[in-house]
C-alpha cells in the first residue's frame, strides 16, 4: 500500500481559454496527514480540489490518489472512485434539502458498496454514532429535514456524511467561511478528531491563515502552483 494519499507530478490544467490555472511540479499528502492549504480566491485552490477529487480530469501530468492514477480513469470511473474513497465537505455543504438528516448522512453508503461495507457495524448505526458525536443526534433530529437545522448543525451533518464509511481521504473546501470564530474552532476540532480516529488524510483549503496552526502542515497555494491565474472558474 502506498504511503501517500495524494501524489501529484507535473500537473498542468487550463480552462477553455487556454490560460493556465495550475502548474504544479510536485505535491504530496501522506496518509493520515492533516494539511492546510491557503490562498486567496482565484488562486487555483478549488480547481486543484476538483482534480484531486476526480470531478475534473487532469490536463497533463500524473495525479495519483490513494495509489490510483486518476488520469487513466473515465469520468464514470472517477465518480465511482470518489464515492468509494473520498469524503467531501463543501463550502455550501451541498446537502439535499428534500431529504432528512439521516438520509443525507447515508448517501455515501447508498452510492458506494465500498463505503457501505466499511460502515461499522452498519451504515445506519455508524450514521447515528457520527451524528451523536457531532452533537446532532437528538430524539427528532435524524428524521428532520436538514433545512430545519441551523447553519452550524447543517455543517456537522455535512461532516458526518463525508466521514460515513471511513473514507481514506477527506477534502474540505472553505467549510468555515460562514461561521463565527467560536463555531469555527469547535467545528475544526470535531472534524480533525474524526479524521484522526479513522486514519483519514485531510486536505483543508481556506484563505483564513489563522487556521493553519491547527494542522500537521500548512502551505500556500503559491508554494506548489507556479501558474498565476487571474480568475478561477467555479
Amino acid at each position: 500500500m502506498t504511503q501517500l494519499a495524494i501524489d501529484i507530478e507535473g500537473l498542468t490544467f487550463a480552462w477553455n481559454d487556454g490560460v493556465p490555472v495550475l502548474d504544479i511540479p510536485q505535491f504530496e499528502v501522506r496518509r493520515g496527514e492533516r494539511v492546510f492549504l491557503r490562498g486567496p480566491s482565484g488562486s487555483g485552490k478549488s480547481t486543484l480540489l476538483g482534480i484531486v477529487s476526480g470531478v475534473l480530469r487532469p490536463g497533463r501530468g500524473r495525479v495519483s490518489v490513494l495509489g490510483e492514477d486518476l488520469g487513466l480513469l473515465t469520468g464514470g470511473g472517477r465518480d465511482e472512485f470518489r464515492a468509494a474513497h473520498i469524503g467531501l465537505v463543501f463550502q455550501m455543504f451541498n446537502l439535499l434539502p428534500y431529504l432528512s438528516v439521516m438520509d443525507n448522512v447515508l448517501l455515501p453508503a447508498r452510492f458506494s458498496a465500498v463505503r457501505r461495507g466499511r460502515a461499522q457495524p452498519d451504515p445506519a448505526t455508524e450514521a447515528r454514532r457520527l451524528l451523536d458525536e457531532l452533537g446532532i443526534a437528538t430524539t427528532r433530529s435524524p428524521a428532520r429535514l436538514v433545512t430545519e437545522l441551523s447553519i452550524g448543525q447543517q455543517q456537522r451533518v455535512a461532516v458526518a456524511r463525508a466521514l460515513l464509511g471511513r473514507p481514506e481521504l477527506v477534502i474540505a473546501d472553505e467549510p468555515t467561511s460562514a461561521l463565527d470564530s467560536d463555531a469555527r474552532d469547535s467545528f475544526l476540532r470535531l472534524l480533525m478528531a474524526e479524521c484522526a480516529a479513522t486514519g483519514a488524510a485531510l486536505l483543508f483549503v481556506s484563505h483564513d491563515t489563522a487556521l493553519g496552526g491547527l494542522f500537521d502542515r500548512q502551505l500556500s497555494i503559491d508554494d506548489v502552483n507556479r501558474a498565476q491565474p487571474q480568475l478561477e472558474q467555479s
